[in-house]
């Protein structure tokens, strides 16, 4: 069950317009480009982030998309996702978006990158080089209603029935990044809690 929007922002705090980071196969800048310019069509390779946001127990937070959102509106994801603005370090990005998104901080540590291309019907596409990261939090969730419609905790294991019986409810790259990222689920809780 998705718990209820509460202590609630609807701050904007992206645009079409902002420049995002356009990179070659080997994560090197060659420039920026509009956000919406890049989603456009089969969209232009640009960098993005996810993060995996966990609980004490375990348990990964799961938001569903904006309905507002051009590509894959009101699907369920991954805790945040965004990209880095020129200038700015990853550090500084996932921080930085992690508050505006979910009103939270966490401890993050860098996991994987990979590249990945996925087409929404007739709006565009996402077409990023995605550096994935995960961290434990015990902050209170304070979505941003112009990004977050609802959210969640849920377990591993009942996440992985989720996907099993109902995949078209979840954005692509999640779906890509969840089995990696749950190889190393034990590693990644145990770092965490040790840290």
């Amino acid at each position: 069950m998705a718990e209820p929007i509460a202590e609630a922002t609807r701050k904007i705090v992206s645009s079409d317009r902002e420049p995002l980071i356009l990179v070659d196969d080997d994560d090197r800048e060659v420039g920026t480009l509009a956000k919406g310019a890049c989603h456009d069509g089969d969209g232009v390779l640009h960098r993005a982030f996810s993060l995996f946001v966990f609980n004490p127990r375990g348990e990964l937070l799961l938001q569903r998309r904006s309905r507002d959102k051009r590509l894959w509106p009101s699907y369920w994801s991954n805790s945040c996702c965004s990209h880095p603005r020129a200038g700015e370090s990853m550090e500084e990005a996932t921080h930085r978006r992690l508050r505006q998104e979910l009103g939270m901080g966490a401890t993050l540590r860098y996991l994987f990158k990979f590249k990945y291309h996925a087409r929404f019907q007739d709006e565009g596409s996402e077409r990023e080089l995605c550096s994935v990261y995960a961290g434990i939090s015990t902050d209170e969730v304070r979505p941003n209603l112009s990004e977050v419609a609802q959210w969640r905790w849920i377990t591993p294991a009942a996440l992985d029935g989720e996907l099993a019986t109902e995949p078209d409810a979840f954005t692509p790259w999640f779906k890509l990044e969840w089995p990696r990222l749950r190889q190393r689920l034990g590693e990644i809780l145990a770092d965490e809690k040790g840290s």
